[in-house]
C-alpha cells in the first residue's frame, strides 16, 4: 500500500475455504436529508473563489491514517470483529470503524489551509471492496464518509468563518476495461463498461445522498473507466434532479507521459471534455519535478480550470516519500507564478505540512486564466474536398482538417 492509499493489490482470506462465509452482510442505517439550497450556495460560493484565486485541495489521506500506526483489530473494530478476511488495509473501512480519526484528518487539513477535503473513498467501489469481502457495505461506507467531511467542513466554516467544500472522491478501481489482465489472452477483459456503470452509480448516490459539494473522479489511468463514471453521475443527476461540479484527475503512469490506457495528456482531455468539468488535472503516480511539464500541456489546451495534486516527489527503494513539505512547495511555486494553476494539493506522501506550506507560498500568485481557444473546425458550412482516393495526406492549406473537409466562408 504507498502513502496515499492508492491500494489495489488483493488481501490475503483468513479463511479461504468459506467465501460466502467472507462477506460483510449490509445492515439498515438512517440518512439525513441534505440541505440543497444550502448545497447550492457553497457551489456557487466555490466557483466565485475560482474566479478570485488558486484553491486549495487537501492532501494524502492514507499517508495519514499510517501515522495512527493501527492494527487489524483496530480496522475491524468491535463490528467486524467476526469478519473472515483481513481488514487492515481497507482505509475506506475507518469511516465506520474510526470515525474520529478520519474527522481529525479532514480538520488537520482544513487548519493547514485546504478550501477543499475530500471523502475517504477511494477504494469505496463494490469492484475494490470485493477484495475484503465488503462489497455490500459500499452505500454506507460512501454515506457515512460524505456525512464526516460534510460535518467536519461545517463546523469549520462556522468557527473559522471561512468557506470549507466537501469533494467525493471516485476512484479508478482495482480493474482495467481497456486492456486485459491476461497476457496471453488479449481480448479478455476483468470487467465492462456496464460493470464500471452500476459501482459508480452505486458509490456517487451514497456520497450525493451525503451532501458533497462536488465530486472528484480521481487518478484516471483507463479512460474508458473515466467515462463509465462520468455516464454514471450524469445519469445520477438526472435520477436525482440535482447536479453538482465535476472535477476529473487523470494521472501520467511513466516517462512516457501516457495514461496507462495509451492517451497524451491532450488525449485524455479530449477524451473527458464532453462532460464540461469544472476542473480537469493529473494527479498521483509522479511528483512534482516530473509532472509539471503535463500540467503545462493541460493548462495550454484545456477551456476549464486545472488542477494538480501531485506526489510528494517519486517513492525510494521502500515504497516511502522522501520529499519534504518545504521541496514541494517550493516546486509549486513554479507552477504558480507560470501561470498553469486553479486548484493545487498533494497526493501519496503529502501531509498537512505541505498544504500548509503550499498555501503560503501560492497564495500570493494570481490564479490561471481559463483561455479562449479558436474552434478548429465547424460543424456547419462544409464542403468535401474532392481528393484523390489514394492520397491518404493532403496539404491543402490551414483551413483543411485531416477528414479531408474544407471550411467554406460564411456569408454575413
Amino acid at each position: 500500500m504507498n502513502g496515499c492509499g492508492h491500494d489495489h493489490s488483493r488481501p490475503s482470506a483468513l479463511h479461504p475455504d468459506e467465501p460466502n462465509a467472507a462477506k460483510a452482510a449490509a445492515v439498515p442505517f438512517g440518512v439525513t436529508p441534505v440541505d440543497e439550497t444550502a448545497r447550492q450556495e457553497r457551489i456557487k460560493r466555490l466557483k466565485g473563489l475560482l474566479d478570485e484565486r488558486i484553491v486549495f485541495l487537501d492532501g494524502a489521506m492514507g499517508t495519514m491514517i499510517q501515522q495512527h500506526k493501527l492494527d487489524e483489530k483496530a480496522f475491524r473494530g468491535e463490528r467486524f470483529r467476526a469478519h473472515r478476511k483481513d481488514l487492515k488495509g481497507n482505509n475506506d473501512i475507518l469511516v465506520l470503524t474510526k470515525p474520529d480519526i478520519i474527522a481529525g484528518i479532514h480538520r488537520e487539513y482544513l487548519d493547514a489551509g485546504a478550501d477543499i477535503i475530500e471523502t475517504n473513498t477511494f477504494n469505496s467501489s463494490s469492484i475494490s471492496q470485493a477484495d475484503y469481502g465488503t462489497e455490500a457495505l459500499v452505500p454506507e461506507i460512501n454515506y457515512r464518509a460524505a456525512r464526516i467531511a460534510r460535518e467536519t467542513a461545517d463546523l469549520f466554516a462556522h468557527s473559522k468563518g471561512r468557506p470549507a467544500f466537501v469533494a467525493g472522491a471516485l476512484g479508478p478501481t482495482s480493474r482495467m476495461a481497456s486492456l486485459s489482465p491476461d497476457v496471453n489472452d488479449p481480448g479478455y477483459r476483468s470487467v465492462t463498461f456496464d460493470d464500471l456503470v452500476a459501482t459508480y452509480v452505486e458509490s456517487g448516490r451514497a456520497l450525493l445522498m451525503g451532501g458533497v459539494d462536488l465530486l472528484l473522479i480521481e487518478t484516471i489511468f483507463d479512460v474508458l473507466n473515466a467515462k463509465a463514471a462520468i455516464f454514471a453521475v450524469q445519469s445520477l443527476f438526472e435520477e436525482l434532479g440535482i447536479e453538482v461540479p465535476l472535477i476529473i484527475s487523470g494521472t501520467i503512469s511513466d516517462a512516457s507521459g501516457r495514461l496507462l490506457s495509451g492517451q497524451t495528456t491532450e488525449a485524455f482531455w479530449n477524451s473527458v471534455r464532453h462532460a464540461k468539468p469544472l476542473a480537469v488535472g493529473l494527479n498521483c503516480a509522479l511528483g512534482a519535478t516530473q509532472l509539471r511539464q503535463y500540467i503545462a500541456d493541460l493548462s495550454n489546451i484545456a477551456d476549464t480550470h486545472v488542477s494538480a495534486y501531485p506526489n510528494a516527489g517519486l517513492p525510494n527503494a521502500f515504497g516511502e516519500y522522501d520529499e519534504t513539505a518545504e521541496e514541494t512547495a517550493q516546486i509549486l511555486r513554479d507552477f504558480a507564478s507560470s501561470g498553469l494553476l486553479n486548484i493545487v494539493g498533494g497526493c501519496c506522501g503529502t501531509t498537512p505540512q505541505h498544504i500548509r506550506l503550499m498555501h503560503e507560498s501560492l497564495s500570493s500568485y494570481p490564479r490561471r486564466p481559463i483561455p479562449v481557444l479558436a474552434p478548429k473546425c465547424r460543424l456547419s458550412g462544409l464542403e468535401p474536398l474532392n481528393i484523390d482516393q489514394d492520397t491518404l495526406f493532403v496539404n491543402v492549406g490551414e483551413r483543411t482538417n485531416v477528414t479531408g473537409v474544407r471550411e467554406v466562408p460564411q456569408a454575413d
